[in-house]
């Protein structure tokens, strides 16, 4: 505190609130419960201070290693929020169930000011040992919270303000808080937001490294939001027992602590069981599927993936797969890539490349467009619909390319976080803030030097980024994060978007003088369904997935040789792996294939149901279709569509119901939901021919 004074008035608010006496300022329930709490039950005296207790280095060693996995599980979310906060004043902390601080993230100069307070890793900051804090608050309440400067118990700490939220494990018990302690003079209500969202992520991390060889379901009352935070989470094994849940996913469910439902069988979640939600995911290409709640008949979408698949749920949602460049392992992976492509012929090369078509004229002749560019280092743009193999493809191109013995470093601009895509790019300096790496991080951009850089769906890129990007491609060089030394850069630039660049030029998302930069030349990748070696390719993949691959029947090859492929390869692709495992003899038939193909091809239809899911599951009339591209609306357009389809979740889908609250007829509703791309099933009536 800044003076005698205004220590002394800080103590008799304190010892005047315990008392129930007239303070000079007004503080929160939870506050005065826990001044209560200092002054009563530990013996603390505001007027006394006493320095938080810190650990002997083997008390430190020992605590951290008990608390492996939640360190492990926080350190990067930990650097993302003090990146996303982007001040230097504050401290991210991250304290066991206990409050000793194993973990923190901070500036230099912050971390050794608020160290000589006793705000340190190894501290211990419970409310026995300092009092009133955020972490040692937080552990008490077990609730997000924020203690402002004079809402500390002892004077020295109130010019600190801490937001706090606990982390629980998957059986609700509290297994640390993460907190943000800075010297902010305002209450920042978006820091204890940020907290409590990075806190859910950790969660989130902690099932998925606790239960690895579990099966996860991701799940919401709205398919936008599977595969976000949003998203509830359960981890089950293959008998179908739930062996943890999300904070999310207990929501959703309206349950109130994980004992309701893990241990538990998976339907009395939902009305389906495990391997009915596996398949119809996989017949999906993962996109979200329609199942009920089974206590509340409640509508879910959701995605269930297997063991193996479970740890790449981001992946299910971009391109084929193919050899990516990771911050943890671009560097190994680079340099066995090289000496592996050095050793190679020439001609197994370019096999790469001449295996992504099978007599298509249109797909030759992009290859041969794109290897003419390619060998004089011009930028290239790939558009092509989601699926179609944009990655593999700039991957193949590498493997010809002069740049053929540097790393192939990819990076998906609409997987990453916005305030951690300028990280992943750039990198950042050794010692930039405490927490970080020790040898700091090499960005996407240095460790694609001398190779190829491939940007999937640029399109997505934050137009301050874009910025940046625009002034490595002028300057060949790049700046990291906490440091103002450049570093030379030469590398091969790949781009590839599903979106029209061009448009989003003209509509102002996407600046002009970068556009320009990056399309030397387009190159357009055909959508399955146009391609005119689908056969061939059927069977490359096939024979591609296990060396004894099953032959395919006639009737099935035709059926799929009939069907549109609106997933393109990728759903092909996971329609064959499927297939195969269905199949226990020498032949791929019909009956392998998902049921969407057979009724395109004209055969007989029959679904197998489980006793325990409703009919209703396997088509339920009004359920939005998985493949209407809302990429071509404008912001105005996408908000009016989930204002629609709210009330229509609301209604259950009654167009009648909806059109009436509205104040408009059916048919205009109708009329609205196809510009809107809300589509209906097909059982459902719709008079849009009609009208």
């Amino acid at each position: 505190m800044s003076s005698l004074a205004d220590i002394n008035s800080h103590i008799r608010d304190v010892l005047n609130t315990v008392h129930n006496q007239s303070p000079t300022r007004q503080t929160s329930d939870s506050v005065a419960q826990s001044w209560t709490r200092c002054l009563n039950e530990f013996g603390l005296d505001p007027g006394r201070f006493i320095m938080p207790p810190v650990l002997t280095q083997h008390e430190l060693s020992a605590r951290r290693e008990a608390a492996t996995d939640l360190i492990a599980c926080s350190k990067l979310e930990m650097t993302t929020l003090y990146q996303q906060l982007a001040d230097p004043s504050l401290a991210v902390v991250l304290t066991d169930a206990d409050g000793v601080i194993v973990h923190q993230v901070s500036s230099v100069p912050f971390s050794e000011a608020v160290a000589a307070d006793g705000l340190r890793v190894g501290a211990v900051w419970s409310e026995r040992t300092a009092g009133t804090n955020g972490m040692g608050t937080c552990l008490a309440e077990r609730e997000c919270l924020a203690v402002y400067q004079h809402e500390h118990f002892y004077p020295r700490y109130t010019s600190l303000t801490c937001s706090a939220a606990p982390i629980l494990d998957d059986h609700g018990m509290v297994v640390g808080v993460l907190d943000v302690t800075s010297r902010s003079k305002l209450l920042q209500q978006h820091s204890l937001v940020l907290v409590g969202m990075s806190r859910q992520m950790i969660e989130n991390r902690l099932i998925d490294s606790r239960y690895r060889r579990a099966n996860m379901i991701h799940f919401h009352s709205r398919p936008e939001f599977v595969g976000t935070l949003h998203a509830g989470k359960l981890a089950v094994d293959d008998a179908g027992i739930v062996l943890a849940a999300s904070r999310s996913a207990l929501f959703q469910l309206d349950l109130r602590s994980p004992d309701q439902l893990c241990g538990k069988r998976i339907e009395e979640a939902f009305s389906a069981s495990l391997e009915d939600m596996i398949a119809r995911s996989i017949r999906g290409s993962f996109h979200p599927v329609t199942v009920y709640g089974a206590r509340t008949n409640n509508r879910f979408f959701l995605v269930a993936q297997t063991p193996r698949d479970a740890t790449t749920f981001a992946s299910a949602f971009s391109t084929l797969p193919a050899p990516r460049a990771t911050a943890g392992d671009a560097a190994p992976r680079g340099r066995a890539a090289k000496s592996k492509e050095s050793r190679a012929p020439a001609s197994s090369r370019l096999d790469k490349l001449s295996q992504l078509e099978f007599g298509d004229p249109r797909m030759a002749s992009q290859i041969q467009l794109a290897a003419r560019a390619i060998q004089r280092k011009i930028p290239i743009i790939l558009r092509g619909q989601t699926g179609t193999g944009k990655e593999v493809f700039a991957n193949a191109l590498h493997s010809i390319s002069p740049n053929s013995s540097g790393s192939f470093v990819a990076v998906n601009c609409a997987s990453l976080p916005e305030n951690l895509i300028e990280s992943e790019l750039f990198g950042y300096r050794a010692g930039a803030f405490t927490g970080a790496q020790r040898e700091g991080r090499r960005g996407k951009i240095v460790q694609a030097n001398n190779g190829t850089l491939f940007l999937d769906e640029i399109g997505d890129m934050p137009m301050a980024l874009q910025a940046r990007l625009l002034r490595v491609l002028e300057e060949h060089e790049v700046t990291p994060l906490g440091t103002e030394t450049t570093q030379k850069v030469d590398f091969q630039l790949i781009s590839a978007s599903h979106r029209n660049l061009l448009d989003l030029v003209q509509r102002g998302l996407f600046r002009e003088d970068l556009y320009y930069r990056l399309s030397g030349i387009e190159i357009n990748l055909p959508a399955l369904r146009e391609r005119a070696d689908i056969g061939a390719l059927i069977q490359h993949l096939l024979d591609s997935e296990t060396d004894d691959a099953p032959a395919l029947s006639a009737e099935a090859r035709q059926a799929l040789l009939n069907y549109a492929w609106p997933g393109n390869i990728r759903q092909l692709r996971h329609v064959l792996q499927m297939a195969i495992a269905l199949c226990d003899g020498t032949e791929i038939r019909c009956t392998h294939l998902p049921p969407e193909i057979m009724q395109v091809s004209g055969a007989p239809l029959t679904v197998a149901r489980t006793t325990d899911a409703p009919a209703a599951m396997q088509e339920i009339p009004g359920a939005p279709t998985d493949d209407c591209d809302v990429s071509t609306l404008n912001a105005i357009q996408i908000k009016e569509r989930e204002t629609v389809l709210a009330m229509l979740d609301e209604h259950r889908w009654n167009v009648s119901n909806v059109a009436k609250t509205l104040g408009i007829s059916r048919n205009t509703l109708y009329r609205k939901m196809h510009r809107l791309y809300i589509r209906l099933s097909h059982d459902t009536p719709s008079p849009l021919n009609d009208a």
